[in-house]
């Protein structure tokens, strides 16, 4: 953990930024995850506390798919850049002028989208405890309570992602899927998402990502195939939003971008191109709530479609996008916000409310969430559980 002493330089009457903690906590996962870029065993997230002179303490989560197979940044790199570089940057600061605060934070340190995100969560959750406004009323109110909520089947066995379909659906958990496919031969994908579909019937819609596998001959074959298979959507099949643009309403299967979206001017782009018809909005990949926010009205303003997306957070994070997705107006494709669900283990005092298809939006002060210390203390790197180990 990282600590800053602030100095005295802002008037006292404000409630300042005193201290800055992160830790990393790795939590097991009910089985692997298995997608392109990696195959997952756990997930490790990386927590961060911004403790305010008025004594509220603020929290957020920064996480990614697969360490750095997914992107540029790691919790372990979004640790250290916040201990270094942000903590500083911070110190003293108004913490009741978040927006302020973060254009501070960008000025000084470039790019870190996803420890900005991490660090603008706990500066939101920290100003609503502060005002007893929960974060999707700070950031204009919320127009829903529950989000529907996807599962990802990402086992790479079809009988076992049918019987996990299966189970899902008895428990009214979820009846929306998304599968995980380009790491096999294009046929051997084709064969295991028709299979699924076929098994789940009109009890479950299906959907793909690729996560950028596929070149465009293996798309285009691919998505043509997908459609006749009963598949509704595919996910960021090519890397390059000009591929995208090349297979956008070729095929009558809904394209939707995910990777190529990296803030607002990325999506002012893709839309101003028409290479997708779906935005997939990453809180992370947008660089924080605001920007997820913009990026957002711009995919309205263009008539494309919302889904909420997941960097397969743990419960902070998770609910930081919920909070998030309320606010949306019209978020037509609904969300993937399943990632503690994914996890063996949990953090939070109380646990999240899954049910009927849905998740529960909580709407207590902040993100709504407590942590419950004790565990996280156990499953922190370098923590309890580990000691324990090495004492037997």
């Amino acid at each position: 953990m990282n600590a800053v002493v602030a100095p005295t330089s802002t008037p006292s009457t404000a409630a300042t930024v005193v201290r800055v903690e992160t830790v990393i906590v790795d939590l097991p996962t009910i089985r692997p995850h298995k997608l392109s870029v990696a195959t997952m065993d756990g997930q490790t997230l990386m927590l961060v506390r911004v403790q305010c002179s008025d004594g509220v303490v603020g929290i957020g989560e920064g996480t990614t798919i697969g360490g750095l197979a997914y992107g540029g940044e790691s919790p372990e790199g979004m640790k250290l850049a916040i201990d270094t570089y942000f903590a500083p940057v911070m110190a003293g600061q108004d913490a009741t002028r978040v927006q302020a605060l973060m254009a501070r934070i960008g000025r000084m340190v470039k790019d870190n989208r996803f420890a900005k995100n991490a660090v603008e969560t706990a500066l939101l959750d920290a100003h609503g405890k502060r005002t007893g406004l929960s974060v999707s009323e700070l950031l204009g109110g919320r127009h829903c309570d529950r989000l529907p909520v996807a599962w990802t089947l990402a086992s790479g066995d079809t009988a076992r992602d049918i019987a996990e379909a299966e189970r899902m659906l008895d428990l009214r958990r979820h009846n929306v899927f998304k599968l995980k496919i380009g790491a096999r031969a294009l046929a051997d994908d084709i064969a295991h998402v028709a299979a699924i579909k076929r098994a789940l019937g009109e009890r479950g819609t299906v959907r793909v990502d690729v996560n950028m596998a596929w070149d465009d001959v293996q798309a285009a074959r691919g998505m043509a195939a997908l459609a006749d298979a009963g598949c509704e959507l595919v996910e960021q099949p090519v890397a390059s939003s000009a591929a995208l643009g090349r297979l956008v309403r070729r095929f009558p299967i809904a394209l939707m971008a995910d990777e190529s979206l990296r803030g607002p001017e990325s999506a002012f782009e893709l839309a101003r191109s028409h290479a997708a018809d779906v935005f997939a909005v990453k809180l992370a990949q947008s660089g924080g709530l605001f920007a997820a926010q913009r990026v957002g009205a711009i995919a309205d303003a263009a008539g494309i479609g919302l889904y909420g997306g997941t960097m397969l957070e743990g419960a902070v994070g998770t609910i930081a996008s919920a909070q998030v997705f309320a606010t949306f107006p019209n978020l037509q494709w609904g969300t993937e916000l399943f990632g503690p669900l994914l996890l063996t283990e949990q953090i939070l005092a109380e646990p999240l409310d899954y049910s009927d298809f849905s998740l529960e939006v909580p709407n207590g002060p902040g993100l709504g969430i407590a942590l419950d210390e004790a565990r996280v203390a156990f499953f922190a790197r370098d923590g309890l559980r580990k000691t324990i180990s090495v004492a037997r």
